[in-house]
């Protein structure tokens, strides 16, 4: 079972899903309809690309009528976060332990 980190990961290395949440997170709700006046592809296509991104946690909806409302979770971002938080940790270490070893060459 995948980890959710590579759900995370999966779901925003397409460039439309991640402009899609993007413009979610800079400008708030938008319908559908929005979404899809500057998304430069079909609504059936935003559609899929709001699917992908419910199922990862990214987005959530809300039916307001017969329109449909979808708003980022920037929460969801956690894991990816957590990941390059722990990826940092481990290359600054390998970067000391270099630079170390640089430093007892030159002596």
């Amino acid at each position: 079972m995948p980890q959710h980190h590579d759900i995370l990961f999966r779901t925003l290395a397409d460039p439309t899903r991640r402009a899609i949440f993007e413009r979610l997170c800079r400008d708030g709700d938008q319908t559908v309809s929005a979404l899809t006046a500057q998304a430069g592809v079909s609504q059936p296509a935003v559609s899929k690309h709001l699917a992908a991104l419910k199922r990862a946690g990214l987005v959530r909806d809300r039916h307001e009528g017969r329109q449909t409302h979808y708003s980022a979770e920037p929460g969801a971002l956690a894991p990816l976060l957590d990941w390059t938080n722990q990826m940092t940790g481990f290359w600054q270490s390998r970067f000391d332990d270099l630079e170390d070893l640089l430093k007892r060459m030159d002596q």
